[in-house]
């Protein structure tokens, strides 16, 4: 349940790491190809051509992801399973991370998210080809600062209208994971809020898939948002909340928990089989031969066609807005 998660032989369950990153191309992981950054996807207005460059990083996923195991080269970023998209509304300037939204229209960002995801994960009826994530759960776009301790508490036309749409429109597009946020929502942190992963995520929308942390978001719970005061209890609260995979080193603390009866290891075996679910699905436990993705030959990553297909992107993410006598707004004609 941690995201380097070692082999357990006495079951044949081989090593894995869950971090990698496909944002606009597969990353951190060698030569790839690069397209726009997801502000630039979403400037295009094309969701189309959002799930063919999806389609092609995937592709160039699992290529890569097949001949490092071949390798015997098991590492972060060589996965199958990719923190991307983010679909947070970029409302504040100040946020670091606004280039890797598609800005800040809840409609524009469901669409090509739902685009994205469907690019990454495939359509085969029986395997994933990659395993997409919708980030960061909820209400994150804020002072880049105070990320890792601030309260956001909107009120709920904007929260239901604004920050939580392109959540439940990429749940119902079969999202295989969400991760939460380092912030608090509603005075809860949003790895530790029932509220936000059981009633809303889970029973509301019917998420199906595993929950990740941001990375060291449960060490927030104890140490910024303090409202707990050690590992043990904040890995508690997490796992409790249901956050099945943590980016961090918290959920080594889960044992202890459990031996001090604050969460049952019941509960932990419930929250780890999402994650050996998406495993199953992704065909890490099968022979190649039964996987149609393994068969993608290393020669595609960085190929003349997505070559091409990035320059298409980059050409159709410039947009030229014309002026035609609306600006500047005459105050007195505005009823």
């Amino acid at each position: 349940m941690l995201y380097n998660s070692p082999a357990i032989d006495r079951l044949s369950i081989p090593a894995y790491n869950w971090w990698s990153e496909a944002l606009h191309g597969v990353g951190r992981a060698g030569e790839a190809t690069v397209f726009p950054q997801a502000i630039g996807l979403a400037a295009t207005f094309d969701p189309d051509l959002v799930y063919r460059v999806a389609d092609a990083i995937s592709h160039e996923a699992r290529a890569k992801h097949h001949a490092a195991v071949r390798k015997g080269h098991i590492a972060q970023n060589m996965g199958l399973s990719f923190w991307s998209p983010n679909i947070n509304i970029f409302r504040d300037p100040r946020w670091g991370r606004g280039q890797e939204t598609y800005g800040e229209d809840p409609l524009l960002t469901a669409k090509m998210g739902v685009a994205f995801v469907q690019g990454l994960q495939g359509d085969h009826p029986g395997y994933l080809k990659t395993a997409a994530c919708a980030k960061h759960y909820v209400v994150h776009s804020g002072p880049e600062a105070s990320r890792h301790h601030f309260n956001a508490i909107p009120n709920e036309i904007d929260f239901r209208e604004t920050y939580l749409p392109a959540f439940r429109e990429l749940v119902e597009a079969d999202v295989e994971a969400v991760m939460c946020a380092y912030n608090r929502t509603y005075d809860e942190p949003c790895c530790g809020s029932p509220f936000l992963l059981n009633e809303i995520l889970r029973d509301e929308y019917g998420f199906n898939g595993h929950i990740v942390s941001d990375c060291w978001a449960l060490d927030d719970i104890w140490a910024r948002h303090k409202v707990v005061q050690t590992r043990v209890e904040a890995a508690a609260m997490a796992a409790d909340a249901g956050v099945n995979l943590n980016c961090g080193y918290i959920y080594k603390y889960l044992p202890e928990a459990v031996e001090k009866g604050m969460i049952s290891e019941q509960q932990v075996d419930d929250i780890l089989k999402p994650l050996l679910r998406t495993r199953f699905k992704l065909g890490l436990f099968d022979p190649d031969s039964l996987n149609p993705y393994a068969s993608i030959s290393p020669k595609i990553v960085n190929c003349d066609k997505h070559r091409q297909l990035a320059y298409e992107t980059a050409v159709k993410s410039i947009v030229l807005l014309k002026n035609d006598g609306v600006l500047p707004l005459n105050r007195d004609s505005i009823n």
